[in-house]
């Protein structure tokens, strides 16, 4: 449930600052400029524009960032696998076997020049 929450959000924001960074012009046009001479008083002016502009982008993308991050860590763990291999399972779960003593070899120089 948290998870879908999550990408849902995630969404809006992707969305949000896709239209964000749509609108703006990278030669200083962009919405600021397409409001004519006179209107843009009204509005705030072309630089209270493209300080918005510049920082809603910035917001947007720390939380998309945000969210991408939080999301890790309510995602659902589906396919755990196990991460020993078969040969520590081998050697961990094996039963230790008395082992009879073998007869000490005597060896001697004679024996070894031979």
């Amino acid at each position: 449930m948290t998870y879908t929450l999550f990408l849902v959000l995630i969404m809006i924001v992707a969305f949000l600052l896709i239209l964000i960074i749509m609108v703006q012009n990278p030669k200083g046009g962009g919405l600021s400029s397409s409001f004519g001479g006179g209107g843009t008083q009204a509005l705030g002016g072309v630089q209270n524009t493209t300080n918005f502009l510049d920082k809603s982008t910035w917001t947007l993308s720390i939380i998309l960032l945000a969210l991408i991050l939080l999301s890790n860590f309510v995602a659902p763990k589906v396919n755990v696998i196990d991460t020993s291999s078969e040969i520590e399972n081998t050697i961990e779960n094996r039963e230790v076997q008395d082992v009879p003593e073998l007869p000490a070899a005597t060896t001697t120089l004679k024996d070894s020049a031979q």
